[in-house]
């Protein structure tokens, strides 16, 4: 996966986003990089102890806070009067463990952030996309389609947050809306290192060099948000697919370009 580089970004000048899960890892990549490209940003961050991203304005946003949520869009709302792009990337893995050892009520704490999450965060954003025909970017996972032992939570949730993806872009892009589920390989940030220290199943034995560079989802997850990403016409797409590898061969930059996201 080394191979991987960033993608270049699109001109998102005069466009307005807020990004989910923004205060470490892929999500504050992605609040960053939108904001270089031009647009502004709000960033949602579940607690206060979380980093800020330089150019973005800081809303708290549990996903998991139906109030706070839309209290968060409305703030969009009237601060910006327009929405143009969703981008929903916080998530949980935990609990890990295998089936029979955990505690069902732990497996509606991942479903609660990962799929409730996006889907009261996509209820509160629409009424603004559908006027600006705007884009909803899901990070996704391969884990959504593929079975891996210790996974039952994440591999359960995700791939209920790829379902939603296709209603709502089945629904909605008649109206204007567009929607991508992107599937995104290991990377190094918190969730992976969860991952390696509970020993199960091959993605906690690749070793951290070898991880992908959090800056290099986050900018196809951002090139999703520009207009050419609007000529694709599948839903589900995975940052190794032929269209992202060619961005990488035709514009890529270097995984460091830029500053670091937190891991």
């Amino acid at each position: 996966m080394q191979e991987l580089k960033r993608i270049s970004p699109p001109d998102l000048a005069g466009r307005v986003a807020v990004v989910t899960g923004a205060g470490q890892g892929i999500g504050h990549s992605v609040a960053r990089q939108l904001s270089e490209a031009g647009a502004t940003v709000f960033a949602g961050i579940k607690s206060a102890g979380e980093g800020k991203v330089k150019g973005a304005e800081t809303l708290a946003m549990d996903v998991t806070d139906g109030r706070q949520v839309e209290a968060a869009f409305r703030h969009i709302s009237l601060e910006a009067g327009r929405l143009d792009i969703l981008v929903n990337n916080a998530g949980e893995i935990a609990p890990i463990g295998r089936f029979q050892d955990l505690n069902i009520e732990d497996i509606g704490t991942t479903i609660d952030v990962n799929f409730l999450g996006a889907a009261r965060c996509i209820r509160a954003a629409l009424p603004l996309l559908e006027e600006s025909r705007g884009v909803i970017v899901n990070a996704g996972t391969g884990a959504a389609k593929i079975p891996l032992e210790g996974w039952t939570a994440y591999c359960c949730s995700k791939s209920a947050e790829l379902m939603l993806s296709r209603m709502i872009d089945e629904e909605f892009r008649p109206k204007g809306v567009r929607v991508f589920d992107m599937g995104i390989p290991p990377s190094d940030t918190q969730l992976q290192a969860l991952v390696r220290k509970s020993g199960i199943n091959r993605i906690s034995k690749i070793p951290r060099k070898d991880l992908v560079d959090p800056d290099i989802p986050a900018s196809a997850l951002v090139w999703l948000c520009g207009d050419e990403a609007r000529r694709i016409d599948d839903a589900v797409l995975d940052l190794r697919d032929d269209l992202f590898r060619g961005l990488m061969a035709d514009q890529g930059l270097p995984a460091d370009g830029g500053a670091k996201a937190q891991a």
